[in-house]
């Protein structure tokens, strides 16, 4: 049996192109010797319409590791493996093996929407006071960047899980496009460049850190070429061995050493603290398949993640409230005030209920009934705000008249801006929104020598001291998932997909998501435009962040209060257009612009 389980490797929809696939795979193997030209920089569009499949990511060079799977016979599956591993190559201050993520996948043989929790886990260690000794939080800088903040990482398990059950490639063989750019490089653009820059300080107190990232001890420069050939190795291994020798063999040996003792320059007097991970925790590792959340909205089917993800959740509740509006009739200020209001009542609940579900007790259904939501919604005014911080309601199954509207603590936790999502669509009607994250830009800022990947600071966004009052369900414990915010999101229409999205952007991804999908099937916005649209993320604090073009005078009139912030989320997608036709769309600004192709335009 495997360590991820005994389900019999399924294909979708690959009867005839198995043996093609493999065999024009074979040619984008390991480069072994020296690279014979240099890459140029790749083309970045942010929208493409055509058939055959689609990929939205961030980066053109994964978009084009998805397309390549796609052209030669591979799946939805294939392809974002695919490229999430190229991910891991060229954003690897976003993702990559030593991070975590969720994957939601709709099989269109089946209809069905499944999902995959491959969320870090805490040390068997780690208690509810590790990060708070005496009551006293460490400081923030000092627990991102240390060992005490790495989770046993949960990406190889999702990659290996997801393709047993739903591809049609081996981990090998998804893996080739990514060792191939390991080994030839990438261009450095401005927003690398500058992600680097904003770390420098950090990777310089990592020896491998240091020579990775910061060439020459500088970071690399615009139009320059970055080669990662020990990430490339470590791929092939795990390619060639499969994923046990990363959660029981040498990989793994290497990885929990450097939890434990963070490699840091001798002559640094940054404060890295060891880290509480054990062989026998990352052996004990288990990607989770988990019941999707679903809401009925406007007719159609909504998909998103749950627990320990608060993204389905969340989203889903905000998407009840709202429906109780016809936000199309509305004007603009009244539309974005029940947007953002409902976000308000949605954060209040998902602060107070929501967390590792193996772990607390979590009202998801009632979260997420329609009941609750008429409750919360009436709450709304179209004249006035609810004062903030809003108090949670309460999912008990007893649906009475509105109550008063009252306030509560404000909820502490953080979490890290920095992920990425790819959507990814094929010739079948599979569909496949994945986010994955290693937390901030570049997680921890430790990269495991000799082996090419930054590890995660995720077990920072559990909640570090009591936040609710002896109910707080995000504080850490042994063995547990911290709460996240992804929200990789599947809508189905009469059960088949029309459209998927999802953002990286920390607590942000929940409005970012929220707002994209008002935006597309309220507001009459096509898919790229409420992409672009500019944005505002209520999380039930002071203050609304807000995007400088976004229209704050008439909301301010109402009572919400804005803190500018220069941008919010990185949104990919793909719309089903009928026929066989997909649209694949993402960022034309935000984070440098996306990249979004199709197999045949």
């Amino acid at each position: 049996m495997s360590r991820f389980g005994s389900d019999p490797r399924r294909r979708r929809g690959l009867v005839r192109g198995v043996g093609v696939a493999v065999l024009a795979l074979a040619t984008c193997g390991a480069v072994t010797g020296p690279v014979a030209a240099a890459p140029k920089p790749p083309d970045k569009q942010p929208t493409a319409i055509g058939s055959g499949g689609a990929v939205a990511t961030v980066d053109p060079d994964a978009t084009q590791a998805g397309i390549d799977v796609l052209r030669r016979g591979g799946n939805a599956v294939d392809a974002a493996v695919a490229a999430a591993a190229a991910l891991g190559v060229t954003e690897p201050y976003s993702a990559g093996i030593g991070g975590g993520g969720f994957f939601v996948y709709y099989d269109a043989r089946t209809r069905r929407v499944h999902t995959i929790d491959g969320r870090e886990t805490a040390p068997a260690a780690m208690q509810s006071d590790t990060f708070a000794p005496g009551g006293v939080p460490i400081p923030f800088p000092e627990a991102v960047t240390s060992g005490l903040s790495v989770g046993v990482p949960g990406t190889p398990a999702t990659w290996e899980r997801a393709l047993r059950l739903w591809g049609s490639l081996s981990l090998s063989q998804a893996l080739r496009p990514a060792i191939t750019v390991a080994q030839r490089g990438f261009v450095v653009d401005a927003t690398f460049r500058q992600q680097t820059a904003d770390n420098a300080a950090r990777f310089a107190d990592f020896p491998a850190s240091r020579a990775l990232f910061l060439p020459g001890g500088q970071p690399p420069a615009v139009g320059t070429v970055l080669r990662n050939p020990d990430l490339a190795a470590t791929y092939r291994l795990i390619g060639q061995r499969g994923t046990g020798v990363f959660y029981d063999g040498e990989i793994g040996t290497d990885l929990v050493k450097t939890v434990h003792a963070p490699p840091v320059d001798p002559a640094a007097t940054r404060v890295v603290r060891p880290g509480l991970m054990t062989e026998a925790d990352l052996a004990a590792y288990r990607a989770i398949d988990r019941a999707p959340t679903r809401v009925g909205y406007r007719g159609l089917d909504v998909f998103g993640m749950a627990p320990p993800s608060s993204g389905g959740s969340t989203v889903g509740e905000a998407l009840n409230i709202l429906e109780r509006s016809d936000l199309g009739s509305l004007d603009r200020t009244q539309a974005l005030h029940r947007y953002l209001e409902a976000s308000g009542l949605a954060f209040a609940d998902r602060n107070r209920y929501v967390g590792d579900p193996d772990r607390v007790n979590v009202p998801l259904a009632q979260l997420l009934s329609e009941g609750f939501a008429g409750e919360r919604a009436c709450l709304i005014s179209p004249t006035s705000t609810v004062a903030r911080p809003i108090a949670p309601g309460s999912p008990d199954g007893a649906h009475a008249p509105c109550p008063p509207a009252a306030t509560a603590a404000r909820d502490a936790g953080r979490e890290g801006l920095s992920t990425t999502h790819l959507t990814t669509a094929d010739r079948w009607g599979n569909v496949v929104a994945y986010t994955l994250t290693i937390e901030q830009t570049g997680g921890s800022g430790i990269t495991v020598p000799g082996r090419g990947f930054l590890l995660n600071n995720e077990l920072t966004d559990f909640n570090f001291t009591d936040t609710q009052g002896g109910n707080d369900p995000n504080l850490p414990a042994p063995g547990k998932r911290p709460r996240s915010s992804m929200a990789p999101t599947i809508v189905l229409r009469h059960g088949k997909p029309i459209l998927a999205v999802g953002s990286p952007g920390g607590a942000t991804i929940i409005t970012t998501v929220l707002q994209t999908l008002v935006n597309r099937l309220d507001l009459g916005m096509t898919l790229p435009e409420a992409i672009a649209a500019a944005r505002a993320s209520e999380r039930n604090g002071a203050a609304t962040q807000a995007e400088p073009a976004f229209p704050t005078a008439g909301l301010a009139a109402l009572g919400h209060t804005f803190a500018p912030v220069a941008e919010i989320g990185a949104v990919t997608g793909v719309e089903a257009l009928g026929h066989g036709r997909w649209l694949a769309a993402a960022e034309p600004v935000r984070r440098g612009g996306g990249s979004a192709k199709v197999v045949r335009p």
